[in-house]
């Protein structure tokens, strides 16, 4: 059974802020450990733009499934052999780039379902999810429990964003900012009235849907706003500001509380 999408699914219906990151730059499968160690609630790894290849991708879902983490994929498109191809390497849910339309989630159902609903033809480790191969089982513990969410990162994809949220495929929306910024005309510049607005008209389509809109960086300020499903940046961004964070520490002299929550390094 999916059961760690059945618990993220959980915890999203929760109304609790539901935090993970995205690994761009850098995927390895300790990072699995290191985000449930860390208190993360699920990580996303992105293949969009990052070059992770499958076997890594592979090796990390396996992780996944045995510590029972939610890892979603972000995919390069919608289109069948891709989404069959990520499918096939055991992530509980895909994270869908540049949804403009209901036309490419109807292509990501044909792609992600079996036979009759759809046209996927399973194999690979996602299998290894399965206590049986029987249609039955694939359409009530499997395909029922996957997680689809689309970016809404164009002026079209605003345009179409309450029927894309209204699509049946869909456990919640996604949110692309700067992308979206670009295709407004106003790269970067977040205080744009056109992208304030488009935001807006994105939530807004959200929430009449009964779902959950995926949005970072600034968790508290998020969290103030009223949004739950939240990513707080990269495993470089992550990184870098954690270790930035670190030194500003080391040269000012002073311990904080992350310091002292620590304890000793190993012997």
């Amino acid at each position: 059974m999916l059961r760690p999408a059945i618990e993220l699914r959980e915890k999203l219906a929760s109304g609790l802020p539901v935090v993970g990151m995205m690994a761009t730059d850098h995927v390895w499968p300790l990072l699995v450990e290191i985000c449930r160690k860390a208190g993360l609630d699920y990580l996303v790894i992105d293949r969009e733009h990052g070059y992770h290849p499958d076997e890594v991708v592979a090796h990390v879902c396996q992780v996944a499934r045995l510590a029972g983490f939610p890892v979603l994929m972000r995919t390069v498109s919608c289109e069948m052999s891709e989404l069959r191809r990520a499918v096939d390497l055991g992530p509980c849910g895909v994270l869908l780039p540049c949804v403009d339309s209901t036309r490419q989630l109807d292509m990501a159902r044909e792609a992600l379902l079996m036979p009759p609903r759809g046209k996927r033809r399973p194999g690979g480790m996602g299998n290894y999810w399965m206590r049986n191969v029987h249609y039955s089982t694939w359409r009530d513990e499997f395909e029922e429990h996957f997680i689809v969410i689309p970016q809404i990162e164009t002026r079209a994809g605003v345009e179409n964003v309450e029927t894309i949220a209204n699509h049946p495929l869909v456990t919640a929306l996604g949110l692309g900012p700067y992308d979206l910024s670009a295709d407004l005309g106003c790269c970067w510049d977040p205080a744009n009235a056109d992208h304030k607005a488009a935001i807006e008209r994105i939530t807004q389509a959200a929430h009449a849907a009964g779902k959950k809109l995926w949005i970072g960086v600034d968790g508290p300020a998020l969290i103030a706003q009223g949004y739950t499903f939240l990513w707080v940046g990269t495993v470089s961004s992550v990184l870098v500001n954690g270790l930035a964070a670190k030194i500003d520490e080391i040269r000012q002299g002073k311990r904080s509380s992350a310091t002292e929550q620590a304890g000793p390094p190993p012997a």
